[in-house]
């Protein structure tokens, strides 16, 4: 039983289900592989260890192991249990509990929230069991999460900000965690590690009780090591969110079926790929991608794209750090409190002075740049964008947390998806020949049309395999 921690969400819920293992042994191989490959659980990390998680809840986990077990054996049918019944999770250290700390990995945000976040709340409905918060750059505030090390390589970046959730998944700490998504915090540490994500569609996934960084571009999603996994936990995600009342039109519930497949379809190439320089292990992963995709049976086209479809210049960065500096308005007075970055980020907010007439214009500028992608999707009958998801690899660790902007390469081709709200899927694109780490490719769709994604997402993931961490068994 000393392998359980190899076991993917899909499979762990149906070994439970089907009693061919407890709970209470899973969370246990959980526990002790954290115990022997995580290191200590520390606010800055150190060269040694990979350091994902800043708090563990073994007593909590182990007591919510024993009840799905017990529940488990009292149920008369297995198909009256929850969806994910037993299954070990990783929160995000923004993603409230209640009567647990959260930090943000922060020094300064010491909250012991009453409530449970939205996400939280559904996901242990299906019977989904934490085991802890992993960490996240300070605040959400950056590509990096330079605390964490790289399961592949101690001394490169995680990515960030949900580093800590990747780097937990490709250690085989866990087999499911959350992160959000601003400017690209789930997609790029979902590269760096070697691991898959989904950013949902904007509001499709609550983002109440959740530490913010944009209240206007943040996105909320599933970490897996597969793509069929996020599936899963999307499925249990899905919900209104209370402070946003347009999301009761969202969908709550996947199709009864899956449908979309890569044959016949539509798979254009990002016209943005021209514009990055892209280091040449992520070039060879993004043609073994479309090769894929053509094997699959796709029609790989390549089209001009919207009329300055790419031209929102600061405008990100207005909307962006005007929201930040509304959250960070409570932290006035102990400024010498953040890293230097995030310091950074909020006294920019303050030099950028946005005007509410600004900054109401820029969203509605937003509109027609989204309703301009939407159409090109429409008109082209393009089913999906294919492109990198960042064009470098894993970057060497300790430079985050320098200077504001410092993750400028890792989220140049995905912050402007977040500007969208369009559903992206990333997934693993082999294992670099040059640097030995993972490089990942992304699918975009239109708004709505996260389930269909997810189907091409998986479908190509079946061609282009899921990179083993050479120290996954030790």
């Amino acid at each position: 039983m000393s392998d359980l921690f190899e076991l993917g969400v899909v499979a762990a819920a149906a070994a439970i289900r089907q009693r061919d293992i407890t709970a209470t042994e899973l969370v246990t191989a959980c526990l002790d592989r954290i115990a022997a490959v995580d290191g200590p659980h520390s606010h800055d990390g150190d060269e040694h260890s990979i350091n994902a998680f800043v708090r563990v809840y073994a007593d909590e986990a182990l007591a919510a192991a024993a009840d799905a077990d017990r529940r488990r054996d009292a149920a008369d049918d297995s198909a009256d249990l929850p969806p994910l019944l037993g299954v070990p999770l990783a929160l995000k250290d923004l993603y409230e509990v209640a009567g647990a700390p959260i930090t943000a990995s922060s020094r300064l945000l010491a909250d012991v929230p009453a409530r449970d976040c939205d996400v939280w709340h559904r996901l242990g409905a299906a019977g989904m069991i934490l085991v802890g918060h992993t960490h996240t750059h300070e605040f959400a505030a950056g590509g990096t999460t330079d605390q964490v090390g790289n399961p592949w390589n101690l001394q490169r970046c995680a990515g960030g900000s949900s580093g800590g959730s990747a780097a937990a998944l490709a250690a085989r700490l866990v087999p499911a965690a959350t992160g959000t998504d601003t400017a690209g915090s789930l997609r790029i540490p979902s590269a760096c590690c070697g691991t898959s994500t989904i950013k949902p569609t904007r509001g499709l996934v609550s983002t109440r009780g959740i530490v913010p960084l944009s209240w206007t571009l943040d996105h909320a999603g599933p970490m897996a090591r597969n793509l069929a996994d996020c599936r899963a936990l999307l499925a249990a995600m899905l919900g209104p969110d209370s402070g946003r009342p347009a999301s009761v039109w969202h969908p709550t519930a996947p199709p009864t079926r899956s449908a979309a497949t890569m044959r016949g379809r539509r798979i254009a190439l990002s016209p943005r790929v021209d514009r990055a320089a892209l280091d040449v292990d992520v070039t060879a992963g993004f043609d073994r991608s479309i090769a894929a995709c053509r094997e699959l049976g796709a029609e790989v086209v390549e089209l001009d794209p919207p009329v300055g479809a790419f031209d929102i210049g600061d405008e990100f960065l207005d909307v962006m750090t005007t929201d930040m500096l509304a959250y960070h308005r409570r932290f006035d007075g102990r400024r010498e409190l953040y890293r230097p970055s995030l310091r950074e980020w909020i006294e920019m907010g303050e030099a950028r002075a946005v005007t509410g007439e600004r900054y109401a214009a820029i969203q509605a500028r937003r509109r027609d740049t989204t309703a301009a992608w939407a159409a090109w999707l429409i008109e082209h009958d393009v089913a999906a964008v294919l492109e990198p998801t960042i064009p470098v690899v894993a970057p060497p660790r300790w430079q985050g947390y320098d200077h504001a902007g410092s993750d400028v390469d890792l989220i140049s081709l995905t912050h402007f998806w977040d500007w969208t709200g369009f559903p992206v899927v990333s997934l693993p694109a082999g294992v670099g020949h040059v640097s030995q780490l993972p490089v990942g490719v992304s699918l975009v769709a239109a708004g709505g049309h996260d389930w269909p994604l997810l189907d091409l997402g998986v479908e190509l993931q079946s061609v282009l395999g899921i990179p083993v961490w050479p120290n996954s068994g030790r």
